[in-house]
């Protein structure tokens, strides 16, 4: 096989000798040796985590060279990695968005808390029986998720 010289366009930035990007038409190309190996919308930031990741652990680049190149924190850069590594490429495209979600009271413990709120328990009662804090019970009760039985 005939060894292939790098050829990157004018406006590539490196992240190493070998391999570097550029965007164009609202996409991110990431090359090779001159050879396109990844390609992401400049909006799709799963993509976008998974190309990092996948970058650093086939060994295409370290951490810090592609933390260097993107002006990128390493933590981030790791998260992502680890990711990868202990959940697999399936949970950057098909996991769950929860941000900005209460983690302790689900749509479940929600509905639990309203029964017990609905057969006279208490605040703090509600809050013992289901295993959260009586703040969390309050919270809910002012942002009106609960209501309390008069």
């Amino acid at each position: 096989m005939q060894m292939q010289l790098p050829i990157f366009p004018e406006n590539t930035k490196m992240i190493n000798s070998s391999v570097g990007f550029f965007a164009k038409d609202d996409f991110v190309f990431y090359l090779h040796n001159g050879s396109p190996v990844y390609c992401h919308s400049k909006d799709d930031l799963n993509t976008y985590r998974y190309t990092m990741a996948n970058l650093t652990t086939t060994g295409l680049c370290t951490i810090v060279e592609l933390s260097r190149a993107l002006g990128v924190q390493v933590k981030n850069i790791q998260r992502y990695k680890k990711a990868l590594e202990e959940k697999g490429t399936s949970w950057f495209f098909n996991r769950e968005d929860d941000r900005g979600q209460c983690h302790k009271m689900k749509e479940e413990k929600l509905q639990a808390a309203q029964n017990l709120l609905n057969e006279g328990y208490s605040q703090k009662g509600t809050a013992k029986q289901l295993g959260v804090s009586e703040g969390a019970i309050r919270y809910h009760l002012r942002s009106g998720t609960l209501k309390k039985k008069h």
